[in-house]
């Protein structure tokens, strides 16, 4: 085991680090007046702020580590998720986003009682809230509170993942969706600066691109790996990782809340670009160091364990600090998206839809409220899964199975006129359930063989077979029933005309197409 040892000047940025980001929070939404301006941040977010926001609650603390370890077990492949998820978001930006922004919706499930029902608003919401608090929050904080007992071992486990909760729910509480956007501008600002210094100090020992290709494992310079790859087949791409990018990017609410947030729908278009083209750097800030790092600790026992080793061997003290300080704004970044947004679930898909009216001061406070109980719930949870072995690397696995429904009715919602109320309703109630029995079945008590990105392509031609035979066989909705819910090409037209008069850096088409050529080329060169 590496020696994990902090100095005090690494102790002191860390504090220091924590209570400027305590600080900067609670100033950020101390004017706090209802809900609206506590879950979306006013609609007033600039595009910059959405954009990194977006980034920084993707990089969970599992992310920041699972990244590097992905890249010293298994080479570059990993990158799929990220270079796909660029693509997925160019596609929400010309397709989707404005749809949900001009709909002035507060929530993901609010936008499916719109096109289908309230049935599906429900039960997509319960859904939202399950995973948000016994997968997200509660797999944040127990990713975190085993990589911080590497450096502080002395410390028991629930104290250190209670400390999390505290200070990733502390300033939500009082702050709001503002505060969490704020913070996660920063939080990711400092992500990719630790990330930087780590490539650079890594490469620097290696000397050069040739010895960078060989650290990497036996056909791990490559992001296509074989049909039969135990970690990520090529096929899977397209049968799995294409569409957990679907769903993550554009159905998850705690991430659609960030661009719920934007002041227009061109700063939510220019902020989700933005998030796109940040995905790109991830190979070279975080999955490249952890390969790279094969070279010098050839014997590590976990590959999870080669991020916070490089940081400790090669960064002198001082910026030790600023590295560990980076992995608590990763830890809390992920925490503080989940808690805000699983609490505006709550208000406003279950409280403000009663007919017993409450004032704005009485929905603030219960909104406040409900982000104390989810924080001391996932904080509860999270050492029971101590109890499963390897239930991180489930967490993936997990989503594939069960969000295909979701995936499927925001989907066909949105680009199939003819799609149903009840279609919707039933791939979700139906789906989800058989998705999770094929997740415990496969993934926990391993009744079957099948690599989970094939189980995803599976579920997902379920759930499109289940959305279809109801679709056909219950009568189409009305017409008037779908304005501002489906895409049309006439939609695309105007849009057409009224793009032309404007310079191409402010033509959002214009800047999603040069994004992908930027992805495809820079793919090819690791194929």
């Amino acid at each position: 085991m590496p020696e994990f040892e902090l100095a005090n000047i690494d102790l002191v940025i860390v504090g220091l680090y924590v209570a400027m980001i305590l600080g900067i929070g609670f100033w950020a939404g101390r004017k706090q007046q209802d809900s609206e301006s506590y879950f979306l941040a006013g609609r007033g977010t600039l595009w910059p702020l959405v954009g990194l926001s977006l980034v920084s609650a993707n990089l969970s603390g599992t992310s920041y580590i699972g990244l590097a370890g992905a890249g010293y077990h298994d080479g570059i492949a990993v990158w799929n998720y990220e270079w796909m998820a660029t693509l997925v978001l160019v596609f929400f930006v010309l397709f989707i986003l404005p749809f949900y922004l001009r709909s002035r919706v507060s929530t993901m499930p609010e936008f499916l009682a719109r096109r289908y029902d309230k049935r599906s608003r429900y039960a997509f919401s319960l859904f939202s809230i399950f995973t948000a608090i016994l997968i997200d929050s509660a797999g944040a904080l127990f990713a975190g509170g085993i990589t911080l007992q590497l450096l502080f071992p002395e410390v028991p486990l629930g104290v250190l993942i209670g400390a999390m909760a505290l200070l990733g729910g502390g300033y939500v509480i009082l702050g709001g969706l503002r505060a969490v956007i704020v913070t996660d501008t920063i939080q990711c600002v400092l992500l990719y600066v630790a990330g930087g210094v780590i490539f650079f100090l890594v490469f620097r020992e290696l000397g050069s691109w040739s010895a960078v290709q060989d650290a990497a494992p036996e056909g791990g310079f490559s992001v296509v790996k074989p049909a039969d790859d135990d970690f990520l087949p090529w096929p899977g791409i397209f049968t799995g990782v294409l569409w957990l990018g679907f769903y993550y990017w554009t159905t998850n609410h705690i991430v659609m809340q960030k661009v719920l947030s934007a002041k227009s729908v061109d700063h939510g278009r220019w902020g989700a670009l933005l998030a796109g083209f940040l995905q790109l750097p991830l190979l070279f800030l975080l999955i490249l160091p952890g390969t790279m790092g094969r070279a010098i600790y050839p014997d590590l026992a976990e590959a999870d364990l080669i991020w916070p080793t490089l940081a400790f061997d090669l960064l002198p003290i001082g910026l030790r600090g600023l590295v560990l300080a980076a992995l608590v704004a990763a830890l809390m970044s992920t925490l503080d998206s989940v808690l805000n947004g699983a609490s505006s679930l709550v208000v406003n898909d279950f409280i403000r839809t009663r007919k017993k009216n409450r004032s704005a001061k009485q929905l603030l406070l219960i909104s406040r409220a409900m982000v104390g109980v989810f924080m001391v719930l996932a904080g509860l949870w999270a050492p029971v899964i101590l109890t499963f072995e390897g239930i991180v690397e489930y967490f993936q696995s997990f989503l594939g199975y069960v969000t295909m429904p979701a995936v499927v009715i925001f989907l066909g919602g949105l680009f199939w006129r003819r799609a149903t109320a009840a279609a919707g309703f039933w791939t979700l109630v139906i789906g989800a359930p058989i998705g999770m029995t094929g997740f415990l079945a496969g993934e926990i008590f391993e009744l079957y063989q099948l690599q989970f990105l094939y189980g995803t392509g599976l579920m997902l031609l379920l759930c499109v077979s289940i959305f279809v035979v109801v679709t056909l066989s219950t009568e189409a909705p009305k017409e008037e029933e779908l304005k501002d819910c489906v895409w049309s090409r006439a939609a695309w037209r105007e849009e057409s005309r009224d793009l032309a008069g404007k310079p191409w850096w402010q033509n959002y088409r214009v800047l999603a197409g040069l994004l992908v050529v930027v992805t495809v080329i820079w793919v090819s060169l690791f194929i």
